[in-house]
This record gives C-alpha cells, structure tokens and sequence, in this order.
C-alpha cells in the first residue's frame, strides 16, 4: 500500500528528464623532457629522449637537485660545471707589501667571499664606488648598529684588499710604490677600526674617531682612481 505523498513524488520523479551521461575524458599524459647542461658551452646544451617519469620520481629528482647527495656520493651541481659546490677558494695575493708585517695578513679579511675577476679600468671603478659608499656608514656607528657597520666594511674592505692587489700587479713599476703606501694606509686605519670597535673594547668615540681619518684617507682612493 502506497501513502499518498509518496505516490505523488514518484510521479513527479517520473516526469523528470533523463541526465544524459558525459562522454568519457581520457587523459593523456605529457612527458617531460629534460634539457642537458653537462658542458660549459651553451652551444653544447642537448635535449635528451623523452622521459615519462611518476610522481614519485620527480619529487626524488627534484629532492636531489636541491639538497644534493651525501657528502660521500657525487652531487648532480658537481657535474655541470656551472655552480661552485664546496666552499669558495681564497684568492691568492701577489703583493706581500700590502699586508699586516705582524701577521702575514689583514685582520678584516673575510673568507668565502666571491669577488669577481675584473679588468683594471673596471677594478679602479669598483674602488672608488665602494670608497665613496664607505664614509656614509660613519653615521651609524653606535650601540644598536655598530656590529652591522662593522659587517658592511669588513665585506667591503675585504674586496677592496684583493683589488688594490690586482692593481699594483698590473702598474708601471713608477706608480706601483705610491699604490702601496696608499692601501697600506687604508688597511691600516680598517684594521684600527676593527680593533676599537671590537667586543671587548667596544669603545664608540674613539671608533668615531679613528673612521673620520679613515673617511680622509677613502677621499684620496676616490681621487686616485679618478
């Protein structure tokens, strides 16, 4: 026996329109190629077969193209020759003249620092961008920035060293004693910063003072390399 409601909703479903069925999509599967730079010539790049890989595998792949193998395995950054894997290398100085006669070196180099191989005319223009820039950071000097002010020259000194180098290689041997004295005085006064600006001293009006003779001494690099 049928209620009443009920027999007036089949009837009404009766009447409804049949949905049609969508046809079936089929997806098809692109394949990924993989583009080769295995030699230094870009003239070289080649494109490899195509290779249908799964999801599994590509997030593998992609795995080791960011956090590499271990380090007793060979990393795939190592067979490009396009990026540097290991710790950068410190550049070789020429003239011994120009470093600290205590120790050999200069106490604000900073290890692991790119500085890029430049012609002359171009090393002569760095010098004196990062002459000019230095001066400004004299006004930052207290005890909220102070260690961020020593960062920026340390970087900056750092270049400025191994390119007074390369210049003084690449000088007539009459303008090459004036190139010395002239960095042997700016790297003097960085390493007097330094010392007087370090933790144990921490001493600010004398770090003030010892960069406004420095700010004299990057005034004469600027004029230098004019």
């Amino acid at each position: 026996m049928k209620l009443p409601h009920l027999a007036s909703l089949n009837g009404i479903l009766d009447t409804l329109p049949t949905i049609p069925k969508l046809p079936t999509l089929q997806r098809t599967r692109k394949t990924s190629k993989i583009i080769g730079f295995l030699d230094k010539n870009t003239s070289n790049f080649h494109e490899q077969l195509p290779l249908q890989t799964t999801r599994r595998t590509a997030l593998a792949l992609a795995s080791i193209a960011l956090v590499g193998t271990s380090s007793n395995g060979i990393s795939l950054a190592e067979d490009n020759g396009y990026w540097i894997t290991d710790l950068l290398s410190v550049p070789s100085v020429e003239n011994k003249d120009i470093t600290n006669p205590e120790t050999g070196t200069r106490s604000f180099i900073k290890t692991g620092v790119y500085v890029a191989n430049l012609n002359t005319k171009n090393r002569m223009y760095r010098l004196k961008k990062y002459a000019f820039d230095l001066p400004a950071m004299a006004d930052l000097i207290g005890p909220d920035t102070l260690n961020y002010v020593k960062k920026y020259l340390r970087l900056k000194s750092t270049v400025m060293y191994y390119d007074f180098d390369k210049l003084i290689s690449a000088a007539a041997v009459d303008d090459k004693q004036p190139l010395i004295t002239l960095a042997n005085r700016l790297f003097d006064s960085f390493e007097k910063v330094k010392d007087v600006g370090s933790s144990k001293m921490r001493n600010f009006p004398q770090t003030e003072s010892c960069y406004r003779d420095t700010k004299v001494i990057l005034q004469e690099v600027m004029d230098r390399m004019a």
